[in-house]
């Protein structure tokens, strides 16, 4: 369920980047980066939104986009100065997502273990 709604939400940004609205244009212009970096930005956010939807890819998709959110969060508080809650929220949920489930030891029955 986590998958479904962080790949969403990442599909949902990563396609207004790639759109390349005035607003979006002006905070990468402000960034440093222009138009060049949204469209990476962008392509990357769609690209990790996908991964989470693949079962073999949704781990390293995850850790893709909470790295990115890590670089997001630093530009946030650096660069423009804006709240950094929300990328620090999604890098949250990308972690947690990365993270591998916990293993359990095999169940042993008291016969067996003697």
């Amino acid at each position: 369920m986590v998958r479904v709604l962080l790949a969403a939400v990442f599909l949902a940004a990563g396609a207004g980047k790639l759109a390349g609205g005035a607003e979006t244009v002006a905070m990468f212009d402000e960034i440093g980066g222009g138009r060049a970096l949204s469209l990476v930005v962008g392509a990357c956010e769609v690209a990790g939104a996908i991964g989470l939807l693949v079962p073999r890819l949704h781990r390293l998709a995850a850790l893709g986009l909470a790295l990115l959110m890590v670089g997001a969060t630093v530009v946030n508080v650096s660069v423009l100065e804006t709240n950094p809650l929300p990328t620090i929220a999604l890098f949250l949920a990308a972690a947690f997502v990365a993270a591998p489930a916990g293993r359990r030891a095999p169940a042993t029955t008291p016969a067996a273990s003697r």
